[in-house]
């Protein structure tokens, strides 16, 4: 079947059920049998970004504390854009912000969609491969304790194989690297 032939959803109504740290939405929709229902979309945000950093044969990772995990995991720097934003102007933001580095080669990786199920922000991943200064890291929110780990690609392909690494940015970031030849080829 061409994607052409493929019927989409009507939209009905909007209302938002809940703003906070996140706005959910729920959607009155007709589906292409006739069928009315409701489905709740979080729409938090317009965007999202993450930077993969390359220094050599190493990358430099967030380490942080994730809340709903209970637990600290290694992740791509990054956070949400605003309207205002371009992705890459985001990303350089997000991650002077999380870091406190500066990337002088940054640009677009590839782009996804963490839940396409539930979510309507696309992630976009940023690469940077060449030069990064110290820059000022912004300290201000206490919940967003950042520390700056530089990791061999090797290990971290160990990391991923070892279900160690539960970021699905850095993960789509290393595979994409790697598929795309910016990146060696994964346990290489």
């Amino acid at each position: 079947m061409d994607a052409t032939d493929e019927p989409g959803w009507a939209t009905l109504s909007e209302s938002v059920v809940y703003r906070g740290r996140l706005t959910l939405v729920d959607h009155a929709v007709r589906l292409p049998d006739g069928t009315q229902t409701s489905y709740e979309v979080d729409e938090s945000i317009p965007f999202a970004v993450a930077t993969l950093v390359v220094d050599g044969d190493h990358v430099l990772l967030a380490r942080q504390y994730r809340y709903p995990l209970r637990r600290w995991i290694y992740d791509l720097p990054g956070g949400a854009g605003h309207e205002s934003e371009e992705p890459v102007e985001a990303a350089r933001r997000e991650l002077e912000e999380e870091l406190g580095i500066i990337a002088d080669d940054l640009r677009p990786l590839h782009t996804f969609f963490i839940n396409p199920g539930r979510t309507a922000w696309p992630v976009h991943l940023m690469i940077a491969t060449a030069g990064v200064r110290v820059g000022q890291a912004d300290l201000s929110d206490p919940s967003e304790q950042v520390r700056l780990v530089r990791v061999a690609l090797t290990e971290l392909d160990g990391l991923i194989a070892r279900g160690e690494i539960v970021d699905p940015a850095l993960i789509v970031a290393r595979a994409v690297g790697a598929a795309s030849g910016v990146l060696p080829p994964l346990g290489a």
